[in-house]
């Protein structure tokens, strides 16, 4: 089973929003880390301090895990947000200010 292939199911037509500069596909309803997951993207965070790389831990929003940059605003739960077309999703480093 493929998540991009939703059996009996027709969530409307895919679209693009980008991920570190590369377009990436995703369909109506999904979150970020669902569209970063089925591009075969597993980790988009660095921790503060040691830099290392973080993806989806819970999938619900409590871990704080999964935090990306979108649209220039960051901390974004990636499991917890929408993919919508266009959207410029960037890697989290740190706290994703300029500290």
């Amino acid at each position: 089973m493929n998540p991009r292939e939703p059996l009996r199911d027709h969530p409307g037509d895919p679209f693009t929003l980008t991920f570190d500069g590369r377009e990436i596909e995703a369909l109506p309803g999904q979150t970020i880390a669902a569209a970063l997951w089925t591009s075969g993207v597993t980790a988009w965070r660095t921790t503060r301090g040691s830099g290392r790389a973080r993806g989806v831990f819970c999938g619900i929003g409590v871990c704080f895990d999964c935090l990306v940059t979108v649209d220039g605003r960051p901390g974004r739960r990636a499991c917890l947000v929408p993919a919508v077309p266009g959207a410029e999703v960037r890697t989290q480093h740190g706290t994703g200010h300029d500290d």
